[in-house]
């Protein structure tokens, strides 16, 4: 018997047919297998520390931005105009804020933006931009925000963690890490002086970031960031601050007097070749040079030669003054501090292996 078997055919393609249709369209609207998250677990150790530091930090750290006043030139009217933004820190319980010269060299007028949101009218009171640094002071009334600790900065390792807070580019409240990496640098200033004794580290600063602290794995203040080195305007990894023990010593008289105008002995020293001399036993600061017609000229101390080896030949070492032991250039610049121009200060010396005292009258930074 013959059979048609187109229709038959036919019947089966289409059965397969919407076989497949159906397995396809199953497949196309299945719910997606559910991705499998991991938990996170604990931070590591070095991970809680840091962020229990710039917790405790952050509220001491506040942003500042200047106004400059200029003149309408159809209205002939004076008006204040935003001119620039940098940090500053809290530096005691009185409303003082530490930030650097250079952020507000120039400007009409400051406001200082606390941690909480509160923005504030500051006062100008005082600069030392040999070392850019300047304080101003806000009206906080009772609740003042806590101040920074204060660390020093005689015993910093290069290698060692530091931490950096600051408002880089108006992005407030930054944290960058990194570690110091390297120790007494100078930089000249867009005056043509030189701020010297600088620690360079590789934390992250850029624009903004001036007047902030650098604080140490301890959480305490051991510099204030002031410049960066870089072609581009931006971090290339190597930042410097102004060192905690010289902020200590000039942010007190900027607060007493609004000056910073320690008196002068004329000598020129480094703490690098001073450590360098101890570790040939030599204990003291090495006079390196001697500022014609300064007070030390007149004394007749006499700086450290150059042998026709290279190598160096010391001339006097600073032991004491005032009966003060001398071991590095902060002891020196500290010792200065407690005395006023026109006073006169006993020296202790080491001359040729021995020791001598004299006595010089310090001079006022102009005449020194």
């Amino acid at each position: 018997m013959l059979i048609n078997r187109k229709p038959f055919v036919a019947f089966v393609i289409g059965l397969i047919v919407a076989g497949a249709a159906a397995f396809i369209s199953a497949d196309l609207w299945r719910e997606p297998d559910a991705q499998i998250v991991t938990p996170r677990g604990a931070l590591a150790p070095h991970e809680n520390t840091t962020i229990a530091l710039f917790e405790t930090a952050r509220g001491s750290v506040v942003s500042i931005t200047t106004e400059e006043r200029v003149l309408d030139p159809w209205s002939r009217r004076a008006m204040d105009v935003p001119r620039g933004t940098g940090s500053g820190f809290v530096w005691d319980d009185q409303g003082h804020i530490v930030t650097n010269n250079h952020v507000i060299a120039g400007a009409s007028g400051a406001r200082v933006r606390l941690a909480d949101g509160r923005v504030l009218d500051a006062a100008l009171v005082g600069t030392a931009p040999q070392h850019d640094l300047a304080v101003l002071r806000i009206d906080t009334g009772l609740d003042a925000p806590r101040p920074l600790t204060i660390g020093e900065s005689g015993s910093l390792q290069v290698g060692q963690s530091v931490l950096a807070i600051g408002n880089p580019f108006g992005l407030d409240w930054t944290l960058t890490t990194g570690i110091v990496s390297a120790l007494d640098r100078e930089i000249p200033t867009r005056g043509g002086a030189t701020i010297e004794g600088l620690i360079q580290t590789d934390a992250a600063i850029n624009p903004g970031n001036s007047g902030g602290p650098l604080i140490d794995s301890a959480g305490r203040l051991i510099g204030v960031n002031t410049a960066i080195f870089s072609p581009s305007g931006s971090s290339a990894g190597i930042g410097f601050a102004v060192p905690v023990d010289t902020v200590s010593r000039v942010v007190p008289q900027l607060i007493s007097t609004g000056t910073y105008r320690p008196p002068v002995l004329g000598i020129r020293h480094s703490d690098r070749i001073n450590q360098l001399a101890a570790q040939q036993g030599l204990e003291g600061v090495l006079v390196l040079g001697v500022e014609p017609g300064s007070p030390a000229a007149v004394a007749g101390l006499r700086a450290a030669r150059q042998a026709p080896s290279g190598h160096l030949v010391p001339g006097d070492v600073i032991t004491a003054i005032d009966g003060r032991a001398i071991r590095s250039s902060e002891d020196i610049n500290d010792a200065l501090d407690a005395y006023a121009p026109g006073d006169r200060v006993a020296i202790s010396l080491l001359r040729d292996g021995s020791e001598l005292e004299t006595s010089v009258v310090l001079a006022s930074p102009q005449s020194g």
